[in-house]
């Protein structure tokens, strides 16, 4: 899974507006919405709203990955932004998330938000990749980084 096939630039927020957990997930909502990858704004929001109340998805190292299935998408549809300040998302290594990626599918697909989840999760992990993303400064910028990051690892195999 590529992620940048997933990913619009025009659904890349930096910085973002929001100052806490609820407003952010708003806001990368709203950017969907707004961009035509869901049908019904808040029926998207209920849906990632009730599955953070289950368990934080702030998963450490700065990021939190809010997510959700709803019948209001088509396919699987990302946006990613990052707070002009730090944000408390009740992470399990309690530090507060510098980046958030949203994720939502249709009700009926796992397979593909599994493998998003998953290979998220695994670019995180690169640390200079990470500290690049970190230091982005435009939402084309970190759009940019991360197309490199996933073409060289698309080399790399």
């Amino acid at each position: 899974m590529v992620l940048t096939e997933i990913l619009d630039l025009a659904c890349v927020v930096v910085p973002m507006q929001a100052g806490d957990k609820r407003a952010a997930i708003e806001e990368l909502v709203n950017v969907l919405a707004e961009h035509g990858k869901t049908t019904d704004r808040a029926k998207l929001l209920a849906a990632v709203m009730e599955r953070e109340a289950t368990r934080s998805t702030g998963i450490g190292n700065g990021l939190a990955i809010p997510h959700g299935k709803s019948s209001s998408v088509s396919d699987l549809v990302m946006a990613i932004g990052k707070p002009a300040k730090p944000i408390d998302f009740e992470s399990v290594d309690g530090k507060p998330v510098t980046l958030i990626v949203l994720l939502a599918s249709p009700l009926d697909q796992t397979g593909p938000h599994i493998q998003a989840l998953a290979r998220i999760s695994r670019l995180m992990t690169i640390e200079p990749f990470r500290l690049r993303l970190l230091a982005a400064d435009s939402a084309a910028t970190l759009y940019a980084t991360l197309e490199r990051q996933e073409a060289q690892m698309a080399d790399a195999h």
